[in-house]
């Protein structure tokens, strides 16, 4: 019955609630973007096959979580934000793990792998302790915020100028290719989410919340979250799937 409910509600969702709009939207599209990658895994070699699955289990892990972080939108008019962080930490690690998996053909070490998930870990606690924990605290937000932005960059630096990316050249072809459109992704797509943390939390920016009131301001940064989301999910499987695609094209007419 309190599903029934559940589902009635999502059903006449007005046509300006952008947020629930938005995480309907988003599970959607993850959950179709998953059963394309699963579906699709018969057509490559173990050598791919492997990138290709946590692709999809990326975006199959967060279409779970958007389902249930909608009902409880839905139900209680509040932000989901420790269940986004749950989903968080399961699938942005994963992300990291692609850039190990599409590099081990230019020879990279499991220990590149452990050092980005770590790294992706502290963002996402660190990130989550100054959202959530320091809340009322502006000075706390903007520290934890500062730690979890270092995080990022220490990220950013290793897939674009240190053991990543010359292993990316060294690899050359379309790997070469594939990690620059995922370096891409990180480097933009991922600032969507201090965009969003800037929008929703007094220490943001330097102290200062942006959008003043408290409602909007939570409301804003679930768009914004849900947004990248979609993109940055669903467009890394997308790159690892084209990535093999292609090279299952090139083995073959070798």
């Amino acid at each position: 019955m309190k599903s029934l409910l559940l589902n009635l509600e999502v059903a006449q969702m007005a046509t300006d609630d952008y947020v629930g709009f938005t995480f309907f939207v988003g599970s959607m599209a993850m959950m179709a973007a998953s059963a394309f990658f699963f579906l699709s895994l018969s057509n490559f070699n173990t050598k791919w096959r492997t990138s290709v699955l946590v692709s999809g289990l990326i975006t199959f892990i967060a279409a779970v979580h958007y389902f249930y972080m909608r009902d409880y939108y839905a139900t209680f008019d509040d932000s989901p934000t420790f269940f986004r962080y749950v989903d968080w930490v399961l699938t942005v690690p994963l992300m990291c793990v692609e850039f190990y998996l599409i590099l081990k053909v230019a020879g990279a070490k499991v220990g590149l792998m452990w050092k980005l998930i770590f790294l992706s870990v502290v963002m996402l606690v660190t990130g989550y302790f100054g959202e959530v924990v320091a809340l009322g605290n502006p000075t706390g937000q903007w520290i934890w915020g500062l730690i979890s932005g270092i995080a990022y960059f220490m990220i950013v630096y290793i897939i674009w100028f240190g053991e990543a990316k010359k292993l990316a050249v060294s690899a050359g072809g379309s790997v070469l290719k594939a990690h620059k459109i995922l370096c891409w992704f990180v480097l933009v797509g991922w600032a969507i989410y201090p965009l969003g943390y800037i929008l929703g939390t007094e220490g943001g920016l330097f102290g200062l919340q942006l959008v003043e009131d408290p409602k909007a301001a939570q409301e804003s940064m679930d768009v914004v979250y849900n947004i990248g989301d979609a993109i940055n999910k669903i467009g890394f499987g997308l790159v690892i799937y084209a990535l093999a695609t292609s090279s299952m094209k090139d083995k073959a007419t070798a």
